[in-house]
């Protein structure tokens, strides 16, 4: 086979991308940053693989233009109405050959020697996130023989390099890991520690800039340069250096957790994937990575502290929570005022980038982005996929800047004051329970905490994207309390008029007590009172009983 005919990832069409009508194809590197403005986005065949493929773009990005060394750098790339599509290719060119998805030496993201002592491949559902937990992502293909277009086996690699969980994986005998023919767990795959976040702008281009941080922002091994795998020596089935440092966040965006190899089948209608072997990459524990890993907030671990014995400050990942609502987290996510060190938390380095560029006048206080979510949640000892997050929240820039003090404290004061509310909602539940005499069960407390958190949601957000540089803290917040409560009191009475004819009666509780559903509602409406305080409404009330 000629090297033309070698499915070449600069050249041929593999990234899946949406233009902006909404259409979406697919599309090869050379496309991608040539068309990047004209581009939504990158799609992925599932939200993870948009993480992962981002990634692979910012690392080829950052070593095509050398930096950005500085803001002043970044700050050409951004006045400037394309990528800067010709130094790009000419970077790619100049490692084109390990970029072949099939070359017989060097295949990308791959170890061509890797083997089983069988000699035998696996089937295509290794390579492939099952979701959730033991129901296949490709339903419409149980049983028949999988295969997978080139195209789409290169958005798998890239997203198994990223996302593969642990657990048994194929045992190369020259790997000195290797025991019984298997290589044992070394962790899920780097990216899947983490809490991921991108800032998205209004196209790709804008996308890949955003999140693009120069080099002075963020720390790089001094003693190495930080390179991707394809400008490094090709792996071997082992590894080198047991959980080595990385040198950087491009070591990170592509850090090789796995060695792979995929199986290939001429037919008529061209090559095809047929199988794959996963064995194990390079181990990465994530304690401490935030100097070099941008993409995710921290969380002070004591439990790490301790385990490790260490004297200073722990960090781990602040993994996301399917069932946590991504507002809910955003004192993780917005700047803290005078953070001291040792802080219980840590931002994304990417969201405070972001804050940098608004300090510094290059990127307007009233610019739109979205900050997105992405993460994987593994079932048991993490060997299996058990739900894919993914999110998004659309605010204005100004929220990222520390100068912004008092509107951040009003946003972060909302997400308490609803946690609040909608605890005050549950509490409604149970009580409802407790005076109909059905005893106490925390079901529905929690069904019904969830109904204000769905109501809260659509409403949060509308009121969030709305906030801007001419936001007044102390208005906006009455503006939230006024929504919230009218929404949350309007549920309350709905669960009131839903409750069974027992609970008007009511029953004494353990205390002698007497609970009936009006009791429930008068205390809940208290609660709401208390969390929305500043609900134009309560001033209204207020002002009638003094007249």
């Amino acid at each position: 086979m000629s090297a033309s005919d070698r499915f070449n990832l600069i050249d041929r069409p593999w990234l899946l991308v949406r233009d902006q009508t909404g259409a979406v194809r697919e599309a090869s590197l050379i496309d991608v940053f040539a068309s990047a403005h004209r581009l939504s986005g990158l799609v992925g065949d599932v939200p993870t693989q948009v993480f992962a493929t981002t990634r692979l773009l910012l690392a080829i990005l950052h070593r095509a233009v050398e930096g950005p060394a500085d803001l002043d750098d970044w700050e050409e790339l951004w006045e400037a109405e394309t990528l800067p599509a010709a130094a790009i290719e000419e970077y790619l060119r100049q490692h084109e050959h390990r970029f072949n998805l099939d070359d017989p030496e060097v295949p990308f993201f791959q170890v061509a020697t890797l083997r089983t002592a069988d000699d035998r491949f696996s089937d295509l559902s290794k390579l492939i996130a099952d979701v959730p937990n033991g129901h296949p992502f490709f339903t419409t293909r149980i049983g028949t023989e999988l295969r997978l277009e080139p195209a789409e086996a290169a958005r798998w690699v890239v997203h198994c390099q990223a996302f593969d969980p642990s657990g048994i994986k194929s045992g190369d005998p020259a790997d000195p890991r290797t025991k019984g023919g298997k290589g044992y767990p070394i962790g899920v795959a780097w990216s899947g520690n983490l809490g991921g976040i991108l800032v998205t702008g209004r196209n790709l281009r804008e996308t890949l800039l955003l999140n693009l941080i120069p080099y002075e922002f963020q720390p790089q091994e001094k003693e190495k340069a930080d390179l991707p795998p394809w400008e490094r020596r090709q792996d071997g089935v082992g590894v080198e250096e047991d959980n080595r440092e990385p040198t950087g966040p491009v070591d990170l965006y592509t850090w090789q957790s796995r060695r792979i190899r995929l199986a290939w089948e001429d037919t008529p209608q061209g090559r095809v994937v047929t199988g794959v072997l996963v064995g194990n990459g390079d181990r990465r524990t994530p304690q401490n990575m935030h100097p070099f890993e941008p993409h995710t907030c921290w969380r002070r671990s004591p439990n790490q502290e301790k385990k490790l014995r260490s004297n200073v400050p722990v960090y781990m990942p602040l993994a996301h929570d399917p069932e946590r609502l991504i507002w809910r987290g955003l004192q993780s996510m917005l700047p803290e005022s005078g953070a001291a060190s040792g802080a219980d938390r840590l931002p994304a380095t990417v969201l405070v980038w972001l804050g940098r560029l608004v300090v510094t006048g290059v990127l307007d206080r009233g610019y739109p982005v979205s900050v997105r979510t992405i993460g994987m949640k593994y079932g048991q000892q993490d060997a299996t996929v058990a739900e894919i997050v993914d999110d998004a929240l659309n605010m204005r820039a100004i929220l990222f800047d520390q100068g912004a003090a008092a509107l951040i404290g009003v946003v972060k004061q909302a997400v308490e004051n609803s946690e609040s509310a909608a605890r005050a909602i549950g509490r409604l539940a149970a009580n409802i329970e407790l005076a109909s005499g059905a005893g106490e069960t925390d079901g529905p407390r929690k069904e019904a905490t969830e109904r204000a958190y769905g109501i809260l949601d659509p409403l949060f957000r509308a009121w969030l994207a709305d906030l801007g540089p001419d936001s007044v803290p102390e208005r906006v917040l009455a503006e939230w309390h006024g929504t919230a409560l009218r929404a949350l009191r309007q549920l309350a009475d709905d669960m009131v008029a839903s409750a069974p004819p027992a609970a008007w009666t009511g029953r004494k509780d353990s205390n002698d007590r007497l609970i009936t559903s009006i009791h429930a509602r008068a205390w809940c409406e208290r609660d709401l009172r208390s969390a929305f305080s500043s609900a134009p409404q309560l001033a209204r009330q207020s002002d009638r009983s003094t007249a």
